[in-house]
């Protein structure tokens, strides 16, 4: 057995190390355009975006690191069913599953491996390029308003937006914290900001929205203001110490513990929920991958490495379509968070699960 491990996981090599070279690759060329556009029009250094380049590669790792293994899995186990190496070794009185254990220990290491990614390596890598873009100025001051995080850049206001297109903003949401009061919250449809010229400023104007004015009886009890047209002045000279890190630019721990504020200001972390759990569950999707591309590979018996990558493809990009949209739908707080975070997770699982005992009933 122990020659038929090092076998596997010698065939397993070329393919895992082709596989996340070419899709990191690839996924990298798309930002070229993006950052040749900050050189040329911009005027920002080469060395500068040539930093922030370089900063992609453990972001995009994430991603394509799962997808590797799924690849690898299915090009490395096609190509021995293929040529019938898995049936002799059924037919030597080797169980199909135990060719998975090598496979399994593999994707644990790797599973570790996202999950420091996730918790540390990206958010740092994020982290590094805000501040790159900040010091060379090309960062515009509405490039604070990300929309997915809760930005307390401003004087007094914590800033939530679902959607950013351009100047346009959708699903606002606005928190002013005060001291042994409740929370105001002003809820706008649409909104559109402004950089205020000659001044650290942006003035942010409200669409058909609702916001929260206090009770001349009683101050700490709000009545519902709905308003049509409604304007804000952001104060960003105002801020205090340095700049608060977004939400895709904080470890596991720093999410963690802005929930628990957020909460204790009577503020819904649903958004920081998401994305907590999020990391969580595509930790696990190296090992996910593995378990759906084994039965996969051993039933099909293909040998064409185009085939063979189109399915992998096929796997993995339902997987991560659908779990942005839970992250979606999560931050709306549509359903439990939690609950839809780990969905993708509970599909593929149960997909490998019944992909793997239709392999061994056969």
């Amino acid at each position: 057995m122990r020659i038929i491990r090092n076998y596997i996981l010698r065939e397993c090599l070329q393919p895992f190390t082709l596989s996340i070279s070419v899709l990191t690759s690839v996924f990298l060329l798309g930002y070229l355009p993006q950052l040749a556009n900050k050189v040329i029009n911009d005027g920002v250094s080469v060395v500068a975006m040539s930093q922030v380049f370089l900063y992609y590669i453990p972001i995009l790792l994430g991603y394509t690191l799962p997808i590797a293994c799924l690849i690898t899995v299915i090009l490395a186990f096609g190509q021995m069913s293929s040529e019938n190496e898995i049936l002799a070794m059924r037919a030597s009185g080797i169980h199909l599953l135990r060719l998975l254990v090598p496979l399994l220990i593999v994707g644990i290491g790797l599973c570790l491996v996202v999950y420091n990614l996730n918790d540390r390596i990206i958010p740092e890598s994020y982290d590094a390029q805000t501040r790159i873009l900040q010091e060379t100025g090309s960062q515009d001051p509405s490039a604070m308003l990300e929309p997915g995080s809760f930005i307390n850049a401003f004087d007094k206001y914590i800033i939530f937006i679902y959607r950013m297109e351009g100047n346009l903003l959708y699903g606002v949401r606005i928190y002013e914290p005060q001291v042994n009061k409740p929370t105001k919250t002003i809820i706008a449809e649409q909104g559109e900001f402004v950089h205020v010229p000659g001044k650290d400023q942006l003035m942010l104007k409200l669409l058909n929205g609702t916001s929260d004015e206090p009770d001349l009886k009683d101050p700490n009890v709000f009545y519902k203001l709905n308003f049509q047209q409604s304007f804000i002045r952001m104060d960003l000279s105002k801020k205090k110490g340095p700049a608060e890190k977004k939400s895709k630019a904080m470890t596991m721990l720093e999410l963690h513990k802005k929930i628990k504020v957020l909460r204790r200001l009577k503020i819904d972390p649903a958004p920081l929920v998401a994305e907590y759990h999020r990391r969580l569950a595509w930790s696990l999707s190296p090992l996910l991958f593995i378990l759906l591309g084994f039965p996969f590979a051993a039933i099909t018996h293909r040998r064409a490495k185009s085939a063979n990558l189109l399915y992998a493809l096929l796997f993995a990009a339902p997987y991560y379509i659908l779990s942005l949209a839970c992250q979606g739908m999560a931050s709306q707080n549509v359903l439990n968070p939690i609950l839809l975070m780990w969905a993708p997770n509970a599909a593929a699982l149960g997909l490998a699960l019944f992909f793997n005992w239709k392999l061994c009933t056969r």
